[in-house]
């Protein structure tokens, strides 16, 4: 991957994307993210630190990658540049549904009765997982908001953020996580561990249990990602944190000029707006995550001689 200075084209790969203007979009997709990673998680035996229950991007919007179903495989696909659903099976099988203006419970009752015609059959939690005060999604008529225009900037942006992640995580010979959407939080995130356990979580995420979130963190990591936005950051932005927080982590110095530390979240912030406008989107990205992740390495004591290596060449393998 190289890094060069940003062309009209890269510059429009980056899409604006003001959180006011599509927050309701964005609260309508967020459920029907939940409801199809649901359906994942309830086939799918659990995999440590929840690695079993993501979406991953793809190069139309965010699949839920195949899904085993007594001896068959399916699989559930949200399309943002032809705003569809689909669902697919290694039998041949396939459905779709238009992704438009619809409630939640409506959109729930449409790929349940699809899922039912694939002779697929299956339950889920009904009640929204890490959102405060929710209905459940077949009582939901409340959110039903979908502009295509900001979905599809939105899995642009996530198309750009993927790319950089995996380039990122190419430096780190340690167990890191693959590159995921998670749907309870609904951001796109990236993973390294130092290898050592770490203190109980104390939970006390909305509608998650403990056991979940303890088992989620039950080894230290810096974790880094993107996020549309919410609460105290009313913009999008990239994140960084560790857990457990090292003292001193929040004073470090990090990079670029405008990232900083979050009281209220404990992690470091970067506003989206200023790698979209930079003229080297893709180094200014990769010098957030890196200096962010140092400082939890550093602050934490990880063995980084052990754990590091240079970022990865197209076609040269690793040195030894």
């Amino acid at each position: 991957m190289t890094v060069t200075n940003v062309s009209e084209a890269d510059r429009n790969a980056w899409p604006a994307l003001p959180y006011f203007a599509w927050r309701e979009t964005y609260a309508t997709l967020h459920l029907w993210t939940q409801i199809v990673g649901k359906i994942r998680l309830s086939l799918t035996p659990w995999l440590n630190h929840s690695w079993h229950v993501p979406l991953y991007v793809t190069t139309r919007g965010l699949s839920t990658s195949p899904i085993p179903y007594d001896a068959r495989a399916f699989q559930i696909d949200f399309d943002f540049i032809d705003h569809t659903l689909r669902i697919t099976s290694s039998d041949g099988g396939q459905r779709q549904m238009q992704l438009r203006t619809q409630a939640v419970a409506d959109f729930y009752s449409d790929l349940f009765t699809r899922l039912k015609e694939l002779n697929i059959l299956v339950r889920i939690n009904e009640h929204p997982n890490e959102i405060p005060d929710t209905l459940a999604f077949t009582k939901d008529r409340i959110h039903a908001d979908y502009d295509p225009l900001y979905a599809n900037c939105f899995f642009r942006l996530l198309v750009q953020a993927d790319r950089v992640f995996k380039f990122f995580r190419t430096g780190f010979i340690g167990k890191a996580s693959p590159v995921h959407f998670f749907w309870g939080s609904f951001d796109l995130a990236v993973t390294r561990f130092s290898g050592r356990h770490a203190p109980p979580h104390p939970g006390g995420v909305p509608n998650l249990p403990d056991a979940v979130v303890r088992e989620a963190y039950s080894h230290e990591v810096s974790s880094a990602g993107f996020w549309p936005g919410g609460g105290s950051i009313d913009f999008p932005a990239f994140y960084s944190y560790a857990y457990p927080t090292p003292p001193g982590f929040d004073n470090a110095l990090v990079r670029p000029v405008g990232a900083f530390f979050s009281q209220d979240l404990k992690e470091f912030i970067l506003p989206y707006d200023i790698v979209r406008n930079a003229e080297q989107p893709d180094a200014t990205l990769l010098s957030f995550l890196q200096s962010t992740y140092e400082a939890a390495a550093d602050a934490g004591g990880w063995d980084r001689a052990a754990l590091e290596c240079p970022l990865g060449s197209i076609g040269v393998p690793r040195p030894v």
